[in-house]
């Protein structure tokens, strides 16, 4: 199960609201719209859309990251996004960095193609094809060792940009624009704090006395890959972008 520290994250993955500007550009949020910000984490991307005008409404599955947003001031709520409970009530929607840790993509785009109202306007960033292989890679190496299957802890979902237009096409939405890019992503810290972060899923798969010891082959096997000569780590990831419209 993946749980969310506010001060970890702030710590370890502030690069997450940081690198999201483009996606707010591509939002072109206008005063006055009510904006669904979906995957929120703690607001400070959706301190952006506040202070463009917008009406915002925050949503995460992270009960302690939506009291870490409400501590910025935007009204935020506790959903999962096949559940938002939304009719037809915002104006565009904004995600980044959610969509990739949702198993049923479908259920997710019926609950927001509900949420939107007609015309309504969808823009999101999120893991794409290929993101994060070598990690992937180097768990299922590590894993292998101890009889895990490190493929059925895979707590991500990682479409190619062809099969994410098809779904955004049967879930009734008309696509404005999609690519799939290499953003190879450095980090600020060691590759280690990432891991704890973000793939609590696959450390979860050993008793806590081993984790330590993981976390050291994993680091052993990744440096060769996403260090630099530098000292700095950093993660290959690869984004899918889109901006999408609801079909009337």
């Amino acid at each position: 199960m993946q749980v969310w520290d506010p001060d970890r994250y702030a710590a370890h993955a502030r690069f997450v609201s940081d690198l999201g500007a483009p996606v707010i550009e591509l939002l072109e949020p206008q005063p006055g719209e009510r904006v669904l910000d979906l995957g929120c984490g703690d607001g400070a991307l959706t301190e952006k859309l506040v202070d463009a005008g917008c009406r915002v409404v925050a949503v995460d599955s992270s009960p302690e990251q939506v009291r870490a947003a409400r501590g910025r001031g935007p009204a935020a709520r506790v959903a999962d996004a096949p559940a938002l409970g939304f009719d037809g009530e915002v104006d565009p929607d904004l995600m980044k960095a959610v969509l990739h840790w949702i198993r049923d993509p479908d259920a997710a785009l019926a609950a927001i193609h509900r949420a939107l109202a007609p015309g309504g306007r969808l823009v999101a960033e999120f893991g794409g094809h290929g993101c994060v292989a070598s990690i992937r890679a180097a768990f299922g190496e590590v894993l292998a060792g101890r009889d895990i299957d490190a493929e059925i802890l895979n707590p991500w979902y990682f479409p190619t940009a062809e099969e994410y237009r098809a779904r955004l096409d049967a879930n009734g939405f008309d696509v404005d624009s999609i690519r799939l890019f290499p953003r190879p992503t450095p980090l600020p810290s060691d590759l280690t704090d990432w891991l704890e972060t973000f793939a609590q899923p696959y450390l979860a798969a050993v008793p806590k006395r081993d984790r330590r010891a993981i976390l050291n082959q994993m680091r052993e096997r990744l440096e060769p890959v996403l260090r630099t000569p530098d000292g700095d780590w950093f993660a290959d990831y690869v984004r899918l972008r889109f901006a999408a419209a609801r079909r009337d």
